[in-house]
């Protein structure tokens, strides 16, 4: 690529980055007032006796139709987290249309995750991020390897933007979305990310999204056990897998007998677990929390109760309903929460058992978040260095590389897919073969292609051919 095209791509980055950033903070500023008035409404229906507790099931079972028949009418392609979508295009595959997909994600994200589902905010801004960064290099008229890398880009400001964490927003673009180091991506991702971070800033503030009290430096005679950490939850991630993929193989038979009928009945469901817990529905940021407060309770229960038992139970069960859903909505949230209990349960029994091994629940909890976002997604660096930006806890890098490897090695050994190949070859049956990867490189910035955007189509199980391109 000659240097006045580079120095275009950088600059258009930029300007999508601002533009992505802008668009994630207006969307979790949005999610903010959801949960507010999903609050608001179940404090209301608490007061109403069973008149609330139906007016309570029903609104959240409509809300979540609404969301997935925005996604079928309109944009079939802005269905769960969109990553997988991302991943297609940038093989080449382009499908979609940009714009469609930018307002379905936007109001079917709002609605499905302000009405209590166990999604993240990530997976609608990613995907939303991408989307106009391809827009913008489809205006500037840039090649089709350009559009690429911006929409790459973009994609990377989006997470950046939903977790506040800039640098882990660019290495997710070259660890998961790519694959590979690429220096018109790497420039083009990291200018993206830094324009939204310095723009979302402004309107979300500079805190890590977590406060964790100041966690010191783990001795060295604790990685053993922290090896054991990532042992343990890297069987977890395949459990997690397997009944995210057995989820939606049930939904699409109920659906294939009722149209919309799942996504009802997951409205229903998590309507009913906001009746009667409201803290334990949506993406989870008030649960996480309090596992990293340093208390070793969660809402006031004990780490060896059995509420804490039932509340991981819940969570887990809650986040593989949802994604079946259909509607839009991404993993990584639900994925912190689930990560983080088990590395507090995992910390606590160490305590209480060997306490001469020096673990801290807390800590464990962090290093638990990384370990079980590497086991479900395979994208160990992102993991690490995410939860160190949503924690600000950079004293736990040793322990969480050491936790990551073996939640890397468990799945591996287990032949176990990560998660968004899974969703990419539709995959229901657990312990399946991993099928071929189906990401050939995306050209460099500088090469020929020899079709355009819009060329191709693909089908998978989170999006399917429509006529909305």
């Amino acid at each position: 690529m000659g240097r006045g095209r580079l120095l275009a791509l950088a600059i258009l980055s930029l300007f999508a980055g601002v533009a992505a950033g802008l668009l994630a903070a207006a969307f979790r500023l949005a999610l903010s007032q959801a949960d507010q008035i999903r609050g608001a409404m179940l404090a209301w229906s608490h007061g109403h006796g069973a008149l609330g507790f139906f007016v309570t099931i029903g609104l959240c079972a409509v809300a979540t139709s609404i969301a997935a028949w925005l996604v079928r009418r309109f944009s079939p392609h802005a269905a769960g987290s969109g990553i997988p979508h991302v991943e297609a295009q940038l093989a080449g595959n382009w499908s979609g249309s940009p714009l469609r997909i930018m307002l379905v994600k936007f109001v079917g994200g709002l609605l499905a995750i302000g009405a209590g589902l166990a999604l993240g905010r990530e997976g609608p801004t990613v995907q939303m991020g991408g989307s106009l960064a391809l827009l913008l290099g489809r205006v500037a008229h840039r090649t089709e390897a350009e559009c690429k890398a911006l929409l790459a880009a973009g994609a990377g400001a989006g997470l950046a933007t939903a977790f506040n964490a800039p640098i882990a927003g660019a290495v997710f673009v070259l660890e998961e979305l790519v694959q590979r180091f690429d220096v018109a991506i790497t420039i083009a991702a990291l200018g993206a990310s830094a324009g939204a971070i310095g723009t979302a800033r402004y309107l979300l503030g500079q805190a890590p999204d977590f406060h964790v009290v100041p966690l010191s430096y783990p001795g060295p005679g604790t990685l053993p056990v922290h090896i054991l950490l990532g042992a343990g939850v890297g069987l977890l991630g395949v459990a997690y897998n397997r009944a995210i993929v057995g989820a939606l193989g049930a939904a699409d038979r109920l659906d294939g007998r009722s149209p919309a009928s799942s996504a009802a009945a997951i409205g229903v469901m998590v309507g009913l677990v906001a009746w009667f817990a409201p803290v334990l529905v949506g993406p989870g940021d008030a649960i996480t929390q309090q596992i990293l407060g340093g208390t070793g309770t969660v809402f006031g229960y004990n780490v060896a109760s059995f509420a804490f038992a039932l509340i991981f139970l819940i969570r887990f069960s809650l986040g593989a309903a949802s994604y079946a859903a259909h509607t839009p909505g991404g993993l990584f949230a639900p994925l912190l929460v689930i990560g983080s209990q088990s590395g507090l349960l995992f910390g606590s029994l160490c305590a209480h058992f060997f306490p001469t091994a020096g673990m801290n629940p807390t800590a464990c909890a962090v290093v638990g978040m990384a370990a079980f976002f590497t086991a479900v997604v395979r994208a160990p660096v992102t993991g690490i260095i995410l939860a160190t930006e949503l924690t600000g806890s950079f004293t736990l890098l040793l322990p969480m590389l050491a936790a990551c490897f073996a939640a890397m090695v468990v799945p591996e050994l287990l032949k176990e897919p990560p998660i968004y190949e899974s969703l990419r070859w539709g995959r229901t049956a657990p312990g399946s073969q991993r099928a071929p990867t189906s990401r050939a490189p995306a050209p460099a910035a500088g090469m020929a292609v020899g079709h355009s955007p819009g060329d191709f189509r693909v089908t998978t199980t989170e999006f399917i051919p429509s006529a909305d391109s």
